[in-house]
């Protein structure tokens, strides 16, 4: 670890010492670390091993967000009070579909992207990614987050509206619009490739930063692929409620936008937000197609005036 105080209980540790030791350790002689912060550290110095510090946590942190932020998502469509604000009404997940794509979203996580989890502290670290303590200040958080979520979109938008071309929808990423109507556990529903190439833009981007930088911590990454995690699987919902985001930011694309997009097997590219699909005109849903059928009618007028 980075401190000469943490250097210092190294010292004095013994392989056969707990966690709950170490911790206990690093509470007594690292009285300036915030709890989180010395529950960090005694991890990192407990492991003594740290590639696989990180890939043990990266991985279970990732189960436990995907899954665990997938059920409320199985209650709300199990309850017909929320059926008022599902998108597509007549079309409700069976318990057995729901079951078959969690079964085969934990295959793809552990044989597609555990090695990737894995492989990710050495890289990261190569470039010079800090997971030591102390933590970042939040505002630097924040700040980075908001740049990688640009970041992914942008990557998310051009790959996907790739993967739509013929030859490459019907070998990759067909099985991905296996349902119509989307549901949460469904948001990493895909082929070993989609996966793939759609994981860069969310692991690449901060990797990207680090290397041109040299100026971001671990935990930082985890608070991002946390609300990446978040946004894919309240996008893949299926339900709009009035207190969703994208009625407080305008741009930010939500369920709506991408349940169009399922619905309509074109269209709303994009991730995260709405301009890319905006200002390249690939919007989907009944209103994009009003107003591109005003702008046609508008040339054409315009021209039969001259």
């Amino acid at each position: 670890m980075a401190t000469a105080v943490l250097n210092a209980t190294v010292a004095g540790l013994s392989s056969t010492d707990t966690y709950f030791t170490v911790l206990e350790e690093v509470s007594k002689y690292s009285v300036q670390l915030n709890y989180a912060e010395k529950l960090w550290a005694a991890w990192y110095l407990w492991m003594q091993n740290d590639t696989l510090a990180t890939g043990l946590m990266s991985f279970f942190m990732h189960e436990i967000i995907y899954f665990g932020r997938s059920i409320p998502w199985m209650i709300i469509d199990a309850l017909p009070m929320f059926n008022k604000y599902k998108l597509q009404k007549e079309k409700r997940p069976t318990w057995k579909e729901q079951f078959e794509c969690a079964g085969l979203v934990l295959l793809s996580h552990l044989t597609v992207e555990l090695p990737q989890i894995w492989l990710f502290h050495p890289i990261a670290t190569y470039f010079g990614l800090d997971y030591g303590v102390p933590f970042p200040p939040l505002w630097k958080m924040a700040f980075q987050i908001c740049i990688f979520f640009i970041m992914e979109d942008a990557w998310h938008y051009w790959n996907h509206r790739a993967l739509h071309y013929g030859p490459l929808y019907k070998s990759i990423h067909k099985i991905h619009h296996t349902y119509s109507a989307p549901f949460g556990l469904a948001a990493e529903y895909a082929s070993p490739i989609e996966v793939m190439l759609l994981g860069i833009g969310t692991v690449g981007s901060p990797i990207l930063w680090v290397c041109f930088t040299k100026d971001l911590h671990l935990v930082t990454m985890y608070v991002w692929i946390v609300l990446r995690l978040f946004q894919a699987i309240d996008a893949h919902s299926g339900y709009d409620f009035p207190f969703s985001l994208c009625h407080i930011l305008p741009f930010w694309a939500g369920a709506e936008h991408h349940d169009v997009h399922h619905e309509r097997f074109i269209g709303n590219y994009a991730s995260s937000f709405r301009w890319w699909d905006y200002c390249l005109d690939t919007e989907a849903g009944e209103e994009a197609a009003k107003a591109r059928r005003e702008k046609k009618l508008a040339a054409i007028k315009a021209k039969k005036a001259q």
